[in-house]
């Protein structure tokens, strides 16, 4: 399995993400979309926005740990090369895999090394709806700001003069979800991470297929007010858009990484939109790459970390145990800051820190 220390050395021509944790420009160098899949012409993308920085999410990457996350990846070739066949083709990448294998921070990566600005995620459970990515309607307070206003508080004008009794701008009360604010008209596609589609409602999947195909949709609140622009807010802390006609159509096709856990069947027609990558538990070459790239390394560390890694393949290859990638990193941190020195510190890092998820 080749880490992304040894991906800097293979990257072949054709790929735009090198899996290397490495900031870089080659997005620009992404061809066009085949015919199938272009939703703007080359002239019209170019004039489009940038993706916001990722500093304007800073506070949330640092709460989750994101920042160092992406750029400690370590991803495989074959991961670097479903990544860039999605990129090419402009469709979703279904990834699936045990719990803690790296699903969802392969997106985090690719957003990272690419420069497409925050990720931009859409949580999923078994309530969610279609409608709950795209876009949210605060009716009720429009309506609500719109009696104050007109009840005794003139609005815009004087008391009496019917202006003041309208409703204040829409914009204000519409909000874009994830993937609504993916779909907007970026000059470069954004990266939106759709987290656990398993655990979704049975008809999300095939809600979803239209969506991806048309790369647009309507929302009917701005298509009632006709023609024009409409600033409505996104995804983005503190960022709008300008919405025409009240359809959102998108220039470049958003880089969609759907993960699963594999505890469902999806629709044959979904699937076959979708690049499908399953990501497997890492071996011990791999394991030791990403905890030298989130610890560090040291002579008085390595015998500590060779027996934990040794004994965390060893549970997952003889007993089944489902362990995930960062109860590996908690044991090895607490074992480098004393807990290893003692049996009883090491029995709690066996007993508590690796304690296997499918273990009642």
């Amino acid at each position: 399995m080749t880490t992304n220390s040894e991906a800097a050395g293979m990257a072949e021509d054709w790929w735009i993400y090198t899996g290397t944790g490495v900031p870089h420009s080659r997005i620009s160098d992404l061809p066009r979309a085949p015919a199938w899949r272009t939703f703007s012409a080359p002239s019209d993308v170019a004039g489009h926005p940038a993706p916001p920085s990722a500093q304007s999410a800073v506070r949330t990457a640092r709460r989750l740990g994101r920042a160092q996350q992406a750029m400690t990846y370590q991803a495989d070739e074959r991961e670097v090369h479903l990544v860039n066949l999605a990129l090419h083709l402009r469709r979703p990448l279904l990834i699936t895999g045990k719990p803690g294998v790296g699903k969802s921070t392969l997106a985090y990566s690719v957003a990272h090394e690419l420069g497409l600005g925050p990720v931009l995620r859409w949580p999923i459970s078994s309530r969610s709806t279609l409608r709950d990515g795209l876009y949210a309607y605060d009716a009720i307070g429009r309506l609500h700001d719109a009696g104050i206003r007109g009840g005794g508080t003139p609005y815009n004008g004087a008391a009496g003069d019917p202006e003041a009794r309208e409703a204040p701008a829409i914009g204000r009360y519409l909000r874009l979800g994830p993937l609504g604010t993916a779909l907007l008209p970026w000059k470069c596609p954004r990266v939106l991470l759709i987290d656990e589609i398993d655990k979704s409602d049975i008809d999300l999947p095939n809600d979803l297929l239209n969506v991806f195909e048309e790369g647009e949709f309507d929302i009917p609140e701005l298509s009632r007010l006709g023609p024009g622009d409409q600033e409505v807010m996104t995804a983005d802390a503190e960022r709008t858009a300008v919405v025409s006609g009240g359809v959102v159509r998108c220039a470049e096709f958003p880089l969609v990484v759907l993960t699963s856990n594999a505890e469902r069947e999806f629709p044959t027609a979904f699937l076959r939109r979708c690049v499908r990558l399953d990501i497997q538990p890492p071996d011990e070459k791999r394991l030791a790459a990403m905890v030298s790239a989130h610890l560090g390394g040291g002579v008085e560390t390595e015998t500590a970390r060779a027996v934990l890694i040794s004994e965390f393949l060893r549970r997952q290859r003889e007993n089944g145990a489902e362990l995930a990638n960062d109860q590996l990193l908690n044991a090895l941190l607490m074992a480098e800051r004393g807990l290893w020195d003692t049996e009883p510190g090491r029995d709690v890092i066996r007993d508590v820190l690796l304690r296997p998820l499918n273990e009642g």
